[in-house]
């Protein structure tokens, strides 16, 4: 253990024997400490959109294929021209210092062992340049949650496209925190900086809540801010939050280059839809104008699948792994990653798909 500020770190690296990723919470709470684990595991209010993102999943059934002459199942994928081992991807996950004492640094290695994509947070607990070199060149995109200080925003996005940045994920779903019961009843404030904050003249964010950290965020973003990005950054920028058809089109004739379909995983509006009950009705708006990411609720290869036949290009999990973290470290990381990705194979074996293609074509029933 490492111990920082009074709060202990698990700083262990080994791989995982996984059974299934929903069973990494209840391990993952006994070695991360309670206000740490609160500000990971809860959601808003009740929880109630934070558990209706995994039941979401069964609203819908594979219609599998049989005598489809096919082996081995090829997970291999692109986007914005990037090649990935494999479909699924990190989500933006802010302080992950919370969970492990190397915290993103360890977080991008797992995932640049799994061949997979990372996003990081502006909350991050390293720097950008820190993180994206910990990834050994591995594709990452940077998250930014834009502050209502220009300058600041100007100088993260210009730190994340000189450290190597593929896109920037544009968080609009978060212009203030949603009402997080777990964090009131901890009186949770962060023990570990914030690496990235430094940057405020409020310092890095140690030692305040995450309402605090968020009254220096822009609470108004609106169209017209995608393209001020893309003129700073140069990459291409994504819309993360997105959970209508409407706000997709909006956001895409505003100049969005990719669409993330999110609610946070249930951290920010409780009583809205579950992400993937809306990821269908965005994909026709969007049509394949521009990549489509999803996340929020994923847990199994069947839910992976689901979302790829659903109108998903890429599909995101951020609490699973940040569980992975804990437990073994950059290994955790990748054995979560393995996991989930076998899983999926086995999926897509059993449902008579060869390609990630062959997937986005599969015919799903709805109940």
């Amino acid at each position: 253990m490492t111990e920082t500020n009074g709060y202990f770190q698990n700083d262990n690296e080994k791989e995982l024997n996984i059974v299934n990723l929903p069973s990494l919470e209840a391990e993952a709470e006994k070695i991360i400490p309670k206000g740490g684990f609160g500000y990971i595991a809860g959601g808003s209010e009740d929880n109630w959109t934070l558990k209706a993102n995994t039941e979401a999943f069964n609203h819908v059934q594979i219609v599998p294929h049989v005598l489809s002459d096919i082996e081995d199942p090829q997970t291999n994928t692109s986007i914005f021209g990037i090649d990935v081992k494999t479909p699924i991807m990190m989500t933006a996950t802010a302080a992950q210092g919370l969970a492990h004492a190397k915290g993103e640094m360890d977080t991008a290695k797992g995932i640049a062992k799994a061949g997979a994509l990372m996003e990081q947070s502006t909350y991050s607990s390293t720097s950008i340049a820190d993180t994206m070199a910990a990834g050994n060149g591995a594709p990452q995109f940077f998250q930014l949650y834009m502050s209502k200080d220009w300058t600041f925003n100007e100088s993260l996005l210009k730190e994340a496209k000189q450290a190597g940045a593929k896109a920037i994920v544009l968080t609009a779903d978060a212009t203030v925190d949603g009402y997080r019961e777990s964090d009131i009843i901890n009186d949770f404030q962060f023990p570990t900086p914030m690496a990235n904050l430094t940057k405020f003249s409020e310092g890095d964010g140690e030692g305040k809540g995450i309402g605090e950290i968020y009254a220096a965020a822009a609470q108004k973003i609106s169209p017209k801010d995608i393209q001020r990005i893309k003129d700073i950054a140069g990459l291409p920028v994504i819309v993360k939050g997105v959970q209508s058809p409407e706000d997709a089109l909006l956001a895409i004739g505003a100049g969005a280059d990719g669409i993330q379909v999110s609610n946070h995983g249930g951290r920010q509006l409780n009583g809205g839809p579950a992400s993937f009950d809306v990821l269908s009705d965005v994909a026709k708006a969007v049509n394949h104008r521009v990549p489509i990411i999803f996340d929020s609720g994923v847990r199994r290869g069947s839910h992976v699948f689901k979302a790829l036949a659903s109108g998903a290009d890429m599909v995101a999990m951020g609490r699973p792994v940040i569980y992975g973290l804990a437990l073994g470290g950059a290994d955790g990381v990748y054995s979560v990653v393995e996991h989930l990705n076998d899983e999926f194979k086995t999926i897509m074996q059993l449902a008579g798909t060869k390609t990630i293609e062959d997937v986005k074509h599969a015919k799903l029933l709805k109940k």
